[in-house]
């Protein structure tokens, strides 16, 4: 049985429970649950007024009782949300965390230099899950910044060799236009050509209008792809087990679990080599990486694993491997000294 540790407020969107994919808010707060830790978690309210309302009025009810508030940090709208409820910490002498989650936070770095010092340098310290964002808040001037990778539980993810890959892809990503859900589409309708059994299945909510582009485009080329909308995690591991490859067409990234995810199931991955993932992945030894926004070059490299088994069994063995090094049971310690112990 876990010991009693300190207690927390989370402060994220939690909006996995109205169909949208989980988060880190959902993943890392249960297992520091597991640990021990007390959670008060906010917010899964749809509303975006109602949902920064929410976070704060939760951190202000708990200012008695928390040690430490941490706060999921993107680089869009989301970078307000942490800037708010960071002010409000400082307002009530509160110890916060941001959790760096955000691809193009080195942008916002640049782009909102003084809003960021006041957000990022009166942190208790920052935690960047990708050494991408870590190389670059330390080029920033940042020294209260530690790398703690996202996290799985790598006993939830069975290993399947895929002897004999068919060219039968999986996408999961939010349908939003910085991750290219149409390049997707587009990788497809090249494959298709040579490989006219080829296939695609789209997993991820619907968070603009880029799922209403994607519709018509697949309508009109009548190509063989389903779109599963937002699917709770066990339900897409379970669904990846018929598909051969995984696809990660984004423009702007950080480190997404999701292709952590797919590397822990064997499944070979094509990506973008954008943002974080060159940080996460290396070409050729476990994973293919293209330029962006480059459909030839993703349909080759799908193609190169198709064409040459061995090579492609080799890169999903050493993608498994570092898989496993995201383990919970790997990094888990490094939550506990930054949150300080047992309390």
């Amino acid at each position: 049985m876990a010991m009693q540790r300190n207690e927390l407020v989370y402060i994220g969107n939690r909006l996995s429970q109205k169909g949208r994919n989980v988060t880190s808010i959902d993943t890392l707060s249960r297992l520091l649950e597991s640990e021990g830790y007390k959670v008060y978690k906010a917010s899964s309210k749809k509303q975006q007024v109602v949902r920064l309302l929410d976070m704060l009025s939760v951190i202000y009810k708990n200012r008695n009782i928390v040690d430490t508030v941490l706060i999921d940090t993107y680089s869009t709208k989301g970078f307000w949300f942490a800037y708010l409820n960071a002010k409000l910490c400082r307002f009530l002498n509160l110890n916060y965390i941001p959790i760096l989650h955000g691809g193009d936070l080195p942008k916002r770095l640049e782009n909102s230099s003084k809003l960021s010092k006041e957000l990022f340098g009166r942190a208790k310290i920052n935690v960047a899950p990708s050494a991408y964002l870590l190389y670059h808040f330390k080029k920033a001037g940042f020294e209260n910044v530690v790398y703690i990778p996202n996290t799985i539980e790598i006993k939830n993810y069975p290993f399947e060799i895929r002897k004999n890959i068919a060219p039968k892809l999986l996408w999961v990503r939010a349908f939003a236009a910085i991750y290219n859900p149409m390049l997707a589409l587009k990788v497809l309708e090249n494959l298709l050509s040579k490989y006219p059994q080829a296939e695609l299945s789209m997993v991820g909510p619907f968070k603009d209008n880029s799922i209403e582009t994607c519709k018509a485009y697949a309508e009109k080329k009548k190509l063989p792809v389903t779109f599963t909308g937002g699917m709770p995690k066990e339900e897409w591991l379970d669904h990846a087990k018929d598909f051969d490859i995984f696809i990660n067409t984004t423009n702007v990234d950080n480190t997404p679990v999701s292709v952590i995810e797919a590397m822990a199931l064997g499944l070979p991955v094509v990506s973008t080599n954008v943002g974080g993932l060159p940080f996460l992945l290396s070409n050729k030894k476990d994973a293919l990486l293209v330029p962006p926004k480059n459909t030839e070059a993703f349909t080759e490299a799908i193609e190169e694993l198709l064409r040459n088994n061995e090579f492609t069994q080799t890169i999903t063995q050493q993608a498994r491997k570092k898989a496993e090094s995201f383990d919970w049971e790997s990094v888990k310690e490094q939550w506990n000294e930054v949150l300080g112990g047992s309390g």
